[in-house]
């Protein structure tokens, strides 16, 4: 694999997964610094990507499907990537302010459910927002 990340872009799934995570991550940072894309934090903005990638590239269900729903619905892959990650982070905020966080199991399950629901005009909607 080439020693750079394009989100535009969908990384070959066993060469990916070779990486260690470090390096996808830094990839990542390192596509964002390129392109001058401001973030407050770089480096979180990078981990998502790469947890996204690495859904797609384990070929998490639910993640895949909307990846091609979502570029059906007109978004490009970047987007498509941010949209997912959207709904991974408010998940993953939802489990760490929980009084009782969900069992591995449910938790992975209402994330699931949330990726399925989502659709590009609710990542309009939310990048609109910002």
């Amino acid at each position: 694999m080439t020693n750079y990340y394009d989100p535009h872009v969908s990384p070959d799934a066993e060469e990916w997964l070779l990486l260690d995570e470090q390096d996808r991550i830094l990839q990542a940072e390192k596509y964002h610094k390129k392109r001058g894309i401001r973030l407050p934090n770089t480096k979180v903005h990078a981990t998502f990507h790469v947890i996204v990638e690495n859904q797609i590239a384990e070929g998490l269900v639910s993640v895949v499907r909307a990846m091609d729903r979502l570029a059906r619905q007109g978004l490009d892959r970047h987007d498509a990537i941010h949209a997912v990650a959207w709904v991974l982070s408010q998940h993953v905020y939802e489990q760490m302010n929980a009084e009782q966080p969900d069992d591995k199991d449910v938790g992975n399950a209402r994330y699931a459910a949330a990726v399925e629901r989502l659709t590009a005009e609710d990542w309009r909607r939310q990048a609109s927002a910002e």
